[in-house]
């Protein structure tokens, strides 16, 4: 049976409440250069679902396709066309709302697999907001990405031809890249991928953005020396990272591995 809750009947949903997690990607629809689909932060949330769903009993929730807005430096903004940002609020009350409904649903083991860097601040806020005066220890919410799940002895194969500059500037650079090509390689265009850079990342931020802070290409960091193997090791790695935290938040007796 497909762990999509798309693709069951509302009995079939309601069979899993009690022993599964509920796992909610969020990601974005946003510029990812000339080489990477719109909804790459998306693409990337959803197949990391995947990939704990077959390890731990788990359902995966219909992913948020839109998420809050990018700086230049951090992502493009909103200096390219497609581009589709929610205001602050906006993707607050979203979350908050579709939480509160599997909530109301039955469900007590909630993860967030977030794959858009400039949401999780809102996605906390709506946690927070939702559980704040929660007066028993259940339901439990946790809020996670990927990019904080890696392991640092990985760092240095995974940037082995060029120097790693910090997540901010990983948008579509190597991870993002490199997983892409593991997960959906019939999207990424690798003709395409440039040595583009943003040479002095600003240490501030302007309103209204200026249009030549980044490159035209919407590349922050180069995308070369990306391959599908690195973005294999990525995943497993980060994949065994986040079901250590489930096996300590969600206790065996609270989820039936398999």
């Amino acid at each position: 049976m497909s762990s999509l809750i798309r693709n069951m009947t509302w009995k079939e949903y309601h069979s899993k409440v009690e022993d599964h997690i509920l796992i909610l990607p969020v990601g974005s629809t946003e510029q990812h250069g000339p080489h990477l689909p719109l909804g790459v932060d998306s693409i990337i949330s959803e197949r990391y679902s995947h990939a704990i769903a077959q390890k731990v009993k788990a359902v995966i929730a219909p992913t948020i396709n839109f998420g809050y807005k990018s700086q230049p430096a951090s992502g493009g903004g909103p200096l390219f066309p497609g581009t589709v940002d929610l205001n602050g609020a906006t993707l607050t009350s979203l979350i908050y709302d579709v939480l509160k409904e599997f909530i109301d649903d039955g469900w007590k083991k909630i993860l967030i697999m977030s794959g858009h860097y400039e949401n999780d601040a809102f996605l906390a806020e709506a946690c927070d907001l939702l559980l704040r005066n929660q007066k028993e220890a259940y339901p439990k919410i946790l809020l996670t990405n990927w990019w904080d799940n890696i392991s640092q002895e990985i760092l240095p194969v995974i940037f082995d031809e060029v120097e790693f500059k910090g997540w901010a500037m990983e948008h579509a650079a190597i991870t993002e890249t490199s997983m892409m090509m593991y997960f959906t390689p019939d999207l990424v265009h690798e003709n395409l991928i440039t040595d583009d850079a943003i040479e002095n990342p600003p240490t501030y931020q302007r309103f209204p953005p200026s249009e030549t802070l980044i490159p035209s290409s919407g590349c922050l960091y180069t995308g070369k020396s990306s391959t599908a193997e690195k973005g294999r090791l990525i995943v497993d790695d980060v994949v065994n990272n986040i079901i250590s935290i489930l096996k300590k938040e969600f206790t065996v007796s609270e989820v039936k591995y398999v």
